[in-house]
């Protein structure tokens, strides 16, 4: 990760909704906070574009590509999406927060999966995949690290930063 402090958002509450409480992770694109919608009275997870990305034109229609692609997208292996805005030049996705590890954390201290296993994240990959391309939608950067595992062996998949929309999507409202 580069230089950017990734706790300049701490304690901040943007849309004098979602108040930011912790990091919990970072992309060459954007980082991803703990947050509290205080609207709902939930935990949800708040994925705001690098500030040093902010200025650049390209990196800013890349997210506003991801916000447009995932909330177009409603399945059970798919991460969900709350909320797309901007906030004081601040653009940012609100998410289900899951309570899980990357399919990579996952396969650190396991290895290989077993043949039940495998069959199983992999349905559930494909069956994502599969509601995102009827929508147009290409995700581009299937890995590990974008595999999301929690509780009871579900797999989320999460990320579409580079996703490509194929068919046409109206602009999100600020």
């Amino acid at each position: 990760m580069e230089n950017e402090n990734r706790d300049m958002y701490l304690g901040m509450v943007l849309d004098e909704r979602y108040e930011l409480q912790e990091c919990i992770g970072s992309g060459g694109m954007a980082v991803v906070y703990r947050a509290t919608d205080k609207r709902l009275n939930r935990q949800v997870a708040v994925k705001i574009m690098r500030q040093s990305l902010a200025s650049n034109e390209k990196f800013r229609r890349r997210f506003q590509t991801e916000s447009r692609a995932i909330a177009m997208l409603n399945h059970p292996n798919i991460v969900s999406v709350y909320d797309v805005s901007r906030s004081d030049s601040i653009e940012y996705i609100v998410m289900e927060l899951l309570s899980g590890e990357t399919l990579k954390q996952y396969l650190r201290p396991r290895g290989r999966l077993g043949v039940r296993e495998m069959l199983n994240f992999s349905i559930q990959i494909a069956g994502a995949l599969s509601h995102a391309h009827n929508k147009g939608i290409v995700h581009r950067d299937i890995k590990p690290q974008n595999l999301i595992v929690i509780d009871g062996g579900t797999v989320k998949v999460a990320d579409f930063g580079i996703a490509d929309l194929q068919s046409e999507v109206p602009d999100v409202e600020n």
